[in-house]
């Protein structure tokens, strides 16, 4: 009787753990959600790891600007493009340093879209800006990494995925962004 007490309360344990395990993200990624629609810049201060965040961003916002010059290089052949995509970096790196605050990063919670870096004076979005038509899809990527697919219904074929890194056995901060966008 004793032993089957003992067995139990070991698989007892063991299931915890794993469901607490496996569960943490998600309540990390609810406490990242809550944080931004809410505004709590602590909380979101908490929440990310901003230098990895940050560089993740400058990787995105790179690729992309990359991408279009070299479609507008491709439809124009114009040799300004290959100057462009020389300076674009320098530029985003500014930029993304001077903008990514726990504000920012607030904002691209209530509204699913990443801040532009080539217009620093646009206004932040107020917090009835897509909040209710935003769609939130949840997954792990591998053990260790989970992400959260913001997508806009007024923009369907552009998704911002928030990147959540594992830090130790139940601890999560945002430290990437990841753009995905439908090519038709």
């Amino acid at each position: 009787m004793r032993r089957k007490l003992w067995v139990g309360a070991a698989v007892a344990a063991v299931a915890v753990f794993v469901g607490a395990y496996a569960l943490s993200p998600v309540f990390a990624a609810q406490a990242l959600i809550r944080a931004g629609k809410a505004g709590d810049a602590a909380a979101l201060e908490r929440l990310v790891d901003f230098p990895a965040f940050r560089a993740s961003l400058k990787d995105e916002l790179n690729q992309a600007l990359a991408d279009e010059m070299r479609d507008q290089a491709g439809e124009a052949g114009d040799v300004l493009a290959g100057l462009g995509m020389l300076l674009a970096p320098a530029l985003v790196s500014g930029a993304v340093d001077a903008l990514i605050t726990p504000e920012a990063v607030g904002e691209m919670v209530r509204t699913g879209q990443a801040p532009n870096p080539a217009d620093p004076e646009t206004a932040p979005a107020s917090a009835d800006d897509g909040g209710d038509d935003i769609h939130q899809a949840w997954g792990y990527r591998n053990l260790d990494t989970f992400a959260v697919t913001l997508t806009r219904k007024d923009k369907p074929d552009r998704r911002l995925a928030l990147v959540m890194s594992r830090r130790g056995l139940f601890d999560w901060k945002l430290t990437g962004v990841d753009f995905q966008r439908d090519r038709r």
